[in-house]
């Protein structure tokens, strides 16, 4: 079993807020983490919404249901019953207790306005990723915490250093608890071909009405191709044949089962945050080197295909550190108009700011930090530090507060 770094805020949360949701895509552990030995929570009543007869009782009755229950209680895969939301919220108008609702969605049911406004206030979110590479190496890792404390960190210190072909390998891996299980790379495969089916399948026509459900799968191949790229749906709509309406909302599915991510463009002015094309991920390295039929071997061969792939690979692992990092930090990336372009920005809730790039290089240069040091002189005031995480091993200083890094530093306590 390995310890999974949610753990804490899952528990300092359950202390204070009378709900809380454990939400991600499925296969992410949700339930292991939710019966947990540790901090009582194999304690509390479980019931799972993945049950036919627990599902048809709540669809049946929401408000006998919701009164018959012990507490605390831990209800699983609550999308299925989106209509016990409203009656989870009166029960926590009555009784305010901390600790009463542990729930766990694999889908985004912030993206559904209706649901997520009944228990505004109410309800504390956290998203529970695929494994980090420091919980499958038993290590809390500390790196967004590093970038912005107030002090240089010693990036020197405590650095696992690995191979490339090591890193590859833990690229392609990625953090799906049955995936990383597998003993062959063939076996790996098979379950995330099975994944996408069944639970494309599954979720989506939980979530809508779709005709064509095989478009969607497909989408989300395409997507793979792009990974690390603007994302531009009337490209999309040529490639998949598909009206444009209709391709957005697949595509919302998409997001909607935690399986793309967008990342949006930082700017200092707030409001161009929202008005400026974001950039499409998948949710896990390994999802994607499946879809991408990425093995080490062509990866190793391929130089142009390990670059995208190892970004993709960063960025979720800093997605999931900001998940129980003391630092509350939001991601973003940086382009001009004139091909400037930094990864990765981080921006804390003070608004500094510190950038990451990725290069999937054993060498740096000064060409490779002219992004970051542009995007510096952007921020001005609120900048902290850049860093170039590369495939050497050796940290490399450019600047008082602008280093190359080894990749492993993400993962080093």
């Amino acid at each position: 079993m390995f310890r999974r770094h949610l753990l804490g805020p899952l528990e300092n949360a359950l202390s204070d807020t009378p709900a809380v949701l454990v939400n991600g895509a499925r296969q992410t552990g949700k339930s292991t983490l939710v019966q947990s030995d540790e901090g009582g929570l194999a304690e509390r009543q479980y019931l799972t919404f993945d049950d036919p007869g627990i599902l048809d009782a709540a669809r049946s009755d929401p408000n006998g249901f919701i009164a018959g229950l012990m507490s605390p209680v831990t209800l699983d895969e609550v999308q299925h019953v989106p209509e016990i939301f409203p009656v989870i919220k009166a029960a926590i108008d009555r009784d305010r207790r901390p600790g009463r609702f542990l729930l766990t969605g694999s889908a985004n049911i912030m993206l559904l306005p209706k649901i997520s406004g009944s228990l505004a206030g109410r309800m504390e979110v956290l998203t529970l990723w695929p494994f980090s590479q420091g919980e499958l190496n038993g290590v809390q890792e500390n790196f967004v915490d590093a970038l912005f404390s107030g002090t240089t960190p010693s990036w020197r210190e405590k650095i696992t250093r690995i191979s490339w072909r090591e890193l590859l390998e833990a690229t392609v891996a990625g953090g799906y608890p049955a995936a990383i299980a597998r003993q062959s790379v063939s076996r790996r495969n098979a379950w995330f071909e099975s994944y996408i089916t069944t639970m494309l399948q599954r979720d989506v026509r939980d979530l809508a009405n779709i005709a064509d459900i095989a478009a969607v799968p497909r989408l989300l191949y395409v997507v793979a191709t792009r990974a690390g790229s603007l994302l531009n749906f009337a490209d999309l709509s040529r490639t998949m044949s598909l009206p444009q309406t209709t391709l957005k909302r697949y595509f919302a599915l998409l997001e909607g089962t935690f399986l793309v991510q967008l990342l949006r463009p930082w700017a200092r002015n707030l409001g161009k945050r929202v008005i400026q094309t974001p950039k499409v991920y998948l949710n896990d390295s390994g999802l994607l080197a499946y879809s991408l039929g990425a093995t080490v071997e062509r990866l190793q061969a391929e130089g142009n295909l390990a670059g995208p792939l190892l970004e993709n690979f960063v960025l979720m692992e800093l997605h999931k550190q900001c998940t129980w990092s003391e630092t509350r930090a939001e991601l973003y990336y940086w382009r001009t108009a004139s091909g400037q372009e930094v990864d990765i920005v981080l921006e804390n809730r003070m608004g500094n700011v510190a950038g990451i790039e990725v290069k999937a290089a054993a060498t740096l240069g000064e060409k490779d930090v002219r992004g970051l040091q542009a995007l510096a002189e952007t921020a001005g005031k609120n900048w902290l530090r850049g860093i170039v995480l590369y495939t050497g091993t050796e940290v490399i200083p450019f600047s008082a507060n602008l280093h190359g890094v080894p990749i492993s530093r993400l993962w080093s306590a």
